[in-house]
């Protein structure tokens, strides 16, 4: 038998392009990836961070220290990348910040890990000490956490806004979020945001209503309306269309003139019944018929046609008025009240600049926080801050667990999983204290943006908390101390088990295979 299959050529599955990377390369290859993530977003963390500039191809720039908006920019090739990438959405959708924290935790958790292989740790026991220190840290955010007040929400904001660019204006901006997410019941998907392209970020403010960029219809429509009664409209602002389509036959000029004077007859009724409703401002997503247009206009009633879905539904929130699908349906019951509507026409361009606001909303439930700045980078930047710093403070209002920042809370984490480690027999222990000093990157990472000394800082913060100062962390000048800064607990947790969890996945892998010979 064996001087039978001697001469048959090997079985072949793979093409001969197909590349397989085993053993340790594989593991090369994934702590590559991360150490170039890692490098990339550490000099941008912390309140001493800088900024990176992103360019696209299409010749756009974006000026951002925002680690979810760098990743999304970013065009990833290595499938670890792309690993890193999906935990950074991620975090980013289920906590709004955090995400550059979760990207170096990871990526120190995965050269931690790489270091133990190389010691001849197998993966599986790597993963399952990394486990049991997940266990301890949550355990250990559990206890440290607390309640938050109003000044702890204000602190949150802070905190999130802090080394971005938006930081000149963060005590303004800060009272902005908190008074906007408290009139929507802290939910940051109902606070809009509206750039008004002048003043400074000092000149933000929050608008009780909405701003819509849609075309306005005439000049002869009023360009404010006190005491807006709103009507919102799921489709087109015009008599009903026939489904069946009809031809009629015109013998004489009396005819004509009859069936012309029936469908303005039509048009008059159906704005008739509008205005009946009591309704004098009218938006809807569809097209205006122009009679029925003219009919509103000359009753002093505005109209405007066009808008996205989302923007009636914030018009509707805003206002309380009941989104209808059919003119006919129309009532008394389902108009909302602005304390006013005011119509900007600019100038007529290739872009939409005329902008319609419905202003002091009784009891609204969508409020728009209006960005100044003149620099068109700088508001854009201005605004991805104010959306993490929304979420950080939304989450930490729904939740009601606030933690000490600055690092202070990774160090305490560190410190239980040491002490935890000490009790632990097996080669579990390594991994265990591998993850300790992992979590120690956060506040290395403020004191070397901080330019001072990083290991001196670490040494002097794991004495401080050995000694019973458990909310001692880097200032942002470096120096080891309470610095104030609060952030929700649960976008720690997160953080942290999610960093774990894409460590474990990237551990688990013995063999990349590229169909594509790169």
């Amino acid at each position: 038998m064996g001087d039978e299959a001697a001469g048959k050529p090997p079985v072949v599955i793979l093409r001969e392009e197909t590349n397989v990377t085993s053993g340790t390369a594989v593991q090369e290859k994934l702590i590559a990836a991360a150490r170039v993530f890692a490098d990339l977003l550490r000099p941008t963390y912390g309140p001493r961070g800088l900024d990176k500039m992103m360019y696209k191809t299409d010749g756009t720039t974006a000026v951002t220290n925002d680690g979810a908006k760098i990743v999304a920019e970013l065009m990833v090739k290595h499938p670890a990348a792309k690993m890193f990438v999906a935990m950074a959405e991620s975090q980013e959708n289920s906590c709004g910040d955090g995400v550059t924290g979760t990207l170096l935790l990871s990526a120190e958790l995965l050269l931690e890990a790489g270091r133990l292989l190389q010691k001849g740790l197998h993966p599986l026991t790597v993963i399952e000490g990394y486990n049991q220190a997940n266990t301890i840290a949550l355990k250990t955010i559990s206890k440290l956490a607390m309640e938050c007040s109003d000044d702890d929400l204000l602190n949150v904001a802070t905190t999130a806004l802090t080394g971005k660019g938006a930081e000149g204006a963060a005590e303004h901006l800060s009272l902005m979020i908190v008074e906007a997410l408290q009139t929507v019941d802290s939910d940051p998907d109902y606070v809009a945001m509206h750039k008004i392209n002048s003043g400074g970020l000092s000149d933000s403010t929050i608008l009780h209503g909405i701003v819509a960029r849609r075309r306005v219809l005439l000049d002869a429509l009023p360009s404010e309306i006190i005491d807006a009664k709103v009507a919102t409209i799921n489709g087109d602002l015009a008599p009903r269309k026939q489904i069946r389509s009809a031809e009629i036959e015109i013998e004489e000029a009396s005819q004509l003139e009859a069936f012309l004077a029936a469908e303005e007859k039509t048009i008059e009724t159906l704005a008739n019944s509008l205005l009946d409703s009591g309704a004098n401002v009218f938006l809807c997503t569809g097209t205006v018929n122009k009679g029925l247009l003219h009919h509103l206009m000359r009753a002093g009633c505005f109209v405007a046609g066009e808008f996205d879905d989302s923007e009636l539904r914030n018009a509707s929130l805003a206002t309380g008025s009941r989104i209808i699908e059919h003119l006919n349906d129309l009532s008394a019951e389902d108009i909302g009240t602005a304390g006013r509507l005011v119509a900007e026409r600019k100038a007529a361009t290739d872009q939409v600049e005329d902008l319609i606001r419905l202003e002091n909303c009784p009891s609204p439930k969508v409020v728009t926080c209006e960005i100044g700045g003149a620099n068109q980078l700088a508001a854009e930047e201005a605004i991805r801050a104010l959306h993490d710093a929304l979420r950080a403070t939304g989450l930490a209002m729904r939740t009601n667990r606030l933690i000490d920042g600055g690092g202070a809370t990774h160090m305490a984490c560190a410190l239980a999983i040491r002490e935890a480690a000490e009790h632990e027999p097996g080669r579990n222990r390594l991994a265990m204290e591998a993850f300790a000093r992992a979590l120690e990157i956060i506040p290395s990472t403020l004191a070397l943006n901080s330019g001072v000394d990083a290991l001196d800082r670490i040494l002097e913060l794991r004495a401080a908390h050995r000694n019973g100062d458990a909310g001692a962390g880097i200032n942002p000048n470096g120096s080891v101390g309470n610095t104030g800064a609060k952030e929700a607990a649960a976008a720690l947790e997160s953080a942290i088990s999610a960093a774990t969890e894409t460590c474990a996945s990237m551990l688990r892998i013995d063999q990349v295979v590229s169909a594509r010979g790169d």
